[in-house]
């Protein structure tokens, strides 16, 4: 089956494949309508021939070369950019309508630029075509919609990963909770076991001294009963003869 591409390319190749044919043969009848472009391209660019119809005749030949190239399907889209390189100062020196003053001269020329730029949309929509693949717009969704896809396949491993590092740090946190405490707990059970034996050593170190304290007092209070004994009995005495005498001196 015949493609759109087969039958397209040497339709719009065909005008240019004529058109330099015509400018390699005859470049005196373009000579005078080139001179409009040939004298800025060669104030820009120095290296150009000097002679317009030499420059004439190598436009016409990269418009054969390349309207055969788009023709056959042979780099079509370099091809069309050397095509879009010709048509556009062919167009702007041999089709100036504005500055035709008879009426019928002008619409006719209008007609020429037009057209140019219709060529020129062909071309422009050959350089943008893929070939038989898919076009321009499609590709680009294509790889819109993958890369898309490689977002979210990353955004999964990286959420995967977040969690997988959170589960990590929990468990080692809750580990390192659990350890601490364990050693926590063997601090407390050595301080009081250490605690203990300190009382039971102070207990130990203490009892001679309380035995002996104990043994100290109860010597002293007998020797306070042993001295307080006469001194009792002394005052017993004279206690009572104050009383014998204070009741012979009462009156009978």
């Amino acid at each position: 089956m015949l493609s759109s591409r087969t039958l397209a390319r040497p339709l719009l190749a065909s005008m240019f494949i004529v058109g330099g044919l015509d400018a390699l043969r005859n470049p005196e009848s373009k000579v005078k309508a080139a001179d409009a472009v040939v004298g800025p391209l060669q104030r820009r660019f120095p290296a150009l021939p000097d002679d317009p119809a030499a420059l004439v005749r190598v436009n016409g030949a990269v418009q054969v070369v390349a309207g055969s190239l788009l023709a056959t399907g042979k780099l079509p889209r370099l091809a069309a950019l050397a095509l879009i390189g010709s048509i556009v100062p062919t167009t702007y020196a041999g089709h100036r309508f504005w500055e035709e003053a008879d009426d019928a001269t002008r619409a006719q020329q209008r007609i020429h630029f037009l057209k140019n730029m219709g060529l020129l949309g062909g071309l422009i929509l050959a350089v943008a075509d893929q070939g038989p693949g898919p076009s321009l717009g499609r590709r680009a969704g294509r790889q819109a919609r993958r890369l898309g896809t490689s977002v979210a396949a990353t955004s999964t491993v990286g959420a995967a990963a977040t969690r997988r590092r959170t589960r990590q740090a929990s468990a080692e946190a809750t580990s390192t909770g659990r350890r601490a405490a364990r050693q926590a707990r063997r601090a407390a059970h050595r301080g009081a076991d250490r605690a203990g034996a300190a009382v039971t050593a102070a207990r130990r170190n203490a009892t001679p001294y309380v035995a002996a304290g104990a043994d100290r007092a109860g010597a002293a209070v007998t020797a306070a009963r042993r001295n307080a004994a006469p001194l009792v009995s002394a005052g017993a005495d004279r206690a009572g003869d104050l009383l014998s005498k204070a009741a012979a001196a009462l009156p009978r």
